[in-house]
């Protein structure tokens, strides 16, 4: 008998098959519990999906939240976003998800310039093999946020240099033009006020030449138009338009158009932006371009500089449009030599540093001074600092707001360029 006992313990026939009976049941069930929880996270990766939309969505650039978030005068939660959340959540669900019963907590607030969504969703997914084990759902849930950094409201002063040399030809076919049709070969259409209908403003006008002026003012008008279609609020932009005068003798700054957020009426005054006149040719030795004065005027009249943040404390903005040369009495601190204390120099930059030194961004764009190497006057009083001019009205431009546009460029486009470089369009984060 105790042989047969030990002979029956040590038998391992048919073990598999009993290992297996016995293992059965749990294998079927961990199957189980990984197709239901494999199922689950197919319908967490939706609501994930769809919050994720919903963020976003919500505080976009055009959405009803960043709307109505530049229009506030305060910080505070946005209704409007979190009802236009919970619909672009539900917008995402399909299939079984749509059944689903799904706890959604939607937020959009603004802080000064951020206006952020925060989007919460729990549910609970039918389990099918893990009901046999008394387990008849699973609980999902996750978060989603996107943040929207709206454009700073901005205050834009446009001076515009339109004194005498602005008078050029905008192309080197129009420069062409007037010096083949002037008997001193000019390329200048001076708007001399003696000369009556014979001046070379009007012999310009007659021959169909383009003036450097007439681009500048067609440019800032354009500019308008960029400018409404990029503001997200009515109330974001606003503009003024100045000049350096309408007449030499009696030149100072001029306002064409005040600070605005009627830009459609800036635009309607800027066609009053001409050619500075002249009483006779070689009025007060030529010297009409002080771009000292233009610019301490411009600092007293740009109030204080704010954080960009609402309609009542805006940056401020001087974008400033000259060829760069100053022609003015300064017998004692002209940068380069005078001839009877007439200083012809490139801008003096340290009058651009105090509207820096306030908070002031300026942004300066640069109409290429026109080489004229068969003018007499040209080789002997600017050619010398010709290739400084660009350099130094790059000087006077706040850090990465400067542009040079050339006559075969467009001015147009070198305007709305680097008015959205100062716009810096807003950035969303998720």
């Amino acid at each position: 008998m105790k042989s047969i006992v030990t002979r029956f313990s040590n038998c391992r026939a048919g073990n598999f098959g009993i290992l297996t009976a016995i293992l059965l049941v749990p294998m079927i069930g961990a199957a189980g519990v990984a197709i239901d929880f494999s199922h689950a996270v197919e319908i967490r990766t939706q609501l994930y999906n769809a919050a994720d939309a919903a963020a976003v969505g919500a505080v976009a650039e055009k959405s009803a939240a960043v709307s109505q978030a530049m229009t506030m005068s305060g910080d505070g939660s946005i209704a409007v976003g979190e009802s236009e959340a919970r619909n672009l959540f539900s917008g995402q669900m399909s299939g079984e998800a749509l059944s689903l019963p799904v706890s959604l907590t939607a937020t959009v607030t603004r802080n000064l310039n951020r206006v952020t969504s925060n989007i919460t969703f729990r549910a609970s997914v039918p389990t099918t093999f893990m009901s046999i084990f008394g387990k008849n759902s699973v609980d999902v849930s996750g978060t989603a946020s996107a943040e929207f950094l709206t454009a700073s409201f901005m205050d834009f002063y446009i001076l515009i240099d339109n004194t005498p040399s602005m008078g050029v030809g905008a192309t080197p076919a129009d420069v062409a033009k007037m010096q083949a049709n002037t008997s001193d070969s000019c390329a200048f259409a001076c708007h001399d006020i003696a000369s009556g209908n014979k001046s070379y403003y009007n012999l310009a006008k007659s021959l169909g030449v383009t003036m450097r002026i007439d681009t500048v003012r067609q440019a800032t008008q354009q500019l308008t138009t960029t400018a409404k279609t990029t503001r997200v609020a009515s109330n974001q932009f606003r503009m003024g338009v100045y000049t350096f005068g309408t007449k030499a003798e009696d030149a100072k700054l001029t306002t064409i158009s005040n600070p605005t957020y009627d830009l459609d009426q800036v635009r309607s005054y800027t066609d009053a932006v001409d050619l500075m006149t002249i009483p006779n040719q070689g009025y007060n030795n030529d010297q009409t371009t002080s771009f000292d004065s233009a610019l301490t005027q411009m600092n007293t009249i740009i109030t204080a500089p704010g954080t960009g943040s609402t309609s009542a404390d805006p940056q401020k903005v001087l974008f400033f449009v000259a060829d760069g040369v100053g022609d003015s009495y300064k017998p004692s601190i002209c940068t380069k030599k005078t001839t009877g204390g007439r200083c012809q120099e490139p801008i003096d930059t340290s009058f651009c540093a105090p509207l820096k030194a306030r908070g002031i961004k300026i942004a300066v764009l640069y109409t290429t001074y026109l080489p004229l190497p068969t003018n007499s006057w040209y080789n002997t009083w600017i050619s010398p600092f010709q290739s400084q001019i660009s350099t130094k009205m790059a000087e006077c431009a706040s850090p990465g707001l400067y542009f040079e546009v050339t006559p075969t460029d467009g001015i147009a486009d070198a305007m709305k360029t680097l008015f959205l470089r100062v716009v810096r369009q807003p950035r969303l984060t998720s």
